[in-house]
């Protein structure tokens, strides 16, 4: 296949071969991963485990805001380890390193480990622009070589880490598309055919009727054939009561206010302390006393699945290499196998089990909205009935569900909303709407700002430098909007 290079100037490859990535993405073949080395027809039960990397793009490369150059949160915390945690930025480098020297250990063993990898672009690019090839380097072997490549599942993401409920829709759709750019320039477009799964940031789910639509039609338009989802994000679609066999797949089916519809397999992350679980390999020791449960009129493997953040905290940093490889030894050949996501879900097709056959489940709060709209009533009624169950109950809202319920990604957060919104509405106004060529360097140039304005880091630290980051580098955007279109 056709190689992308990694960047166009000084700004990575973001845009400008959608034709191409689209083409790949069509002729893939139906199977990323089977036949593989793993028979989970002889599986009681199973694990999958997701790490989940970041580092956002901050104006801090200078002492003046508004002239410092745009680098990467870890160069920075490199640069002045004796602020805060900020020593812990060499540690960070190595996890973001490390599963590049686990797996091909384990599999120089003759093991069989299993890891599903979702870094931001925003991440992949500071690491390059730092100079930390070894990084990427020891990321590519795992990823391209046939030896280790079945052990690693890539998970899609938006480039810039945006929270779905609160990122315009276009512009959502944009940083998939940027981010399935940039990992193909990085690690090839056959690498990218095997990327059928999508981490949303912070595990939020829109829950909004036309952005749920939106953002499910995004992910299948861009070829992804199933989406990690928290356990508290997601409703039963008959009843709207929580989920009960709630590691096995689901269908996340969302319709809009003008009755359209799409759907797509739902992977259901349980709640919890996410890196305590996953640094201490806990899904695999509930999976272990799990035994097969029905499906579509099959017995299946249950998959007991998380993701946690690959480097964050103690537990992640210290613990989790030591319990990775004791348990991926210990389940090699075992009734309770580490596998990837795909891989699991390409044995289930093998069975002759299709998405239809998946139970349906809907975002929170939306069987409220349905007992008094009908799909198709349009946008206009759809605002008047949720603003009268605002009314009703102060506990409800479409703001969208993610890792945790008692964060809103939008509340309290206008004053970085505006130059976000304005910023993409300019984008809009003067590069979407009049067409311009994805490939132009201005188009990319202004991309790049924009979705690294969309950063969800600018809202989750709270107001203060974090928030003055984002307005920062939405001025930029708009700056670069209107000196080059």
């Amino acid at each position: 296949m056709q190689d992308l290079p990694e960047y166009v100037g000084d700004v990575p490859n973001i845009s400008g071969s959608e034709a191409l990535i689209e083409e790949a993405i069509k002729g893939r073949s139906r199977y990323a991963f089977t036949p593989g080395p793993i028979d989970l027809s002889k599986a009681r039960s199973a694990c999958a485990i997701a790490l989940h990397m970041h580092q956002p793009l901050i104006p801090a490369g200078g002492a003046d805001l508004r002239t410092a150059a745009l680098i990467s949160n870890l160069q920075h915390m490199m640069e002045n380890q004796s602020i805060g945690d900020n020593h812990n930025a060499p540690v960070f480098q190595w996890c973001y390193k490390r599963m590049g020297e686990f797996v091909p250990q384990l599999i120089g063993e003759g093991k069989h480990p299993r890891v599903m990898l979702e870094y931001s672009g925003t991440l992949l690019h500071g690491l390059r622009k730092m100079g930390l090839h070894d990084v990427i380097d020891a990321l590519k072997t795992i990823t391209m070589d046939p030896n280790y490549r079945g052990a690693v599942e890539w998970l899609g993401a938006p480039w810039g880490h945006a929270v779905a409920p609160s990122t315009p829709v276009q512009d959502f759709r944009l940083h998939v598309r940027a981010w399935q750019h940039h990992f193909a320039a990085i690690f090839g477009l056959e690498a990218l055919t095997r990327v059928r799964g999508f981490s949303p940031s912070e595990m939020a789910l829109p829950n909004h009727p036309d952005i749920a639509y939106a953002f499910v039609k995004t992910l299948k338009d861009c070829g992804f054939q199933w989406v990690l989802v928290q356990e508290h994000s997601v409703e039963n679609a008959e009843n709207g009561h929580g989920i009960e066999r709630k590691h096995l797949p689901h269908r996340l089916v969302c319709r809009s206010s003008k009755g359209e519809v799409a759907s797509i397999v739902a992977i259901i992350k349980t709640q919890g302390s996410d890196t305590k679980l996953v640094a201490q390999m806990q899904p695999y020791y509930e999976a272990k006393g799990l035994s097969r449960w029905p499906l579509g009129g099959k017995q299946v493997p249950p998959l007991v699945t998380q993701i946690a953040d690959g480097e964050n905290g103690g537990v992640m940093m210290n613990e989790f290499p030591p319990k990775f490889m004791e348990v991926s030894r210990e389940a090699t050949g075992s009734e309770t196998p580490l596998v990837n996501v795909t891989e699991y879900l390409e044995h289930l097709d093998g069975l002759g089990l299709r998405e239809d056959d998946f139970p349906a489940v809907q975002p929170m709060f939306q069987k409220r909205i349905w007992d008094r709209f009908k799909a198709g009533e349009g946008p206009e009624k759809l605002a008047k009935v949720i603003e009268g169950l605002k009314r009703e109950d102060g506990r409800f809202h479409v703001d969208g569900g993610s890792w945790t319920n008692d964060l809103s990604w939008v509340r309290g957060y206008e004053n970085v909303l505006g130059p976000m919104e304005a910023a993409s509405s300019a984008f809009y106004e003067k590069v979407l709407k009049p067409k311009i060529s994805p490939a132009h360097p201005a188009y990319r140039n202004a991309l790049l700002h924009l979705l690294s304005s969309q950063t969800s880091c600018y809202r989750y630290w709270g107001q203060g430098t974090w928030t003055e980051y984002g307005r920062e580098i939405c001025r930029r955007a708009q700056d670069i909007i209107s000196h080059d279109f």
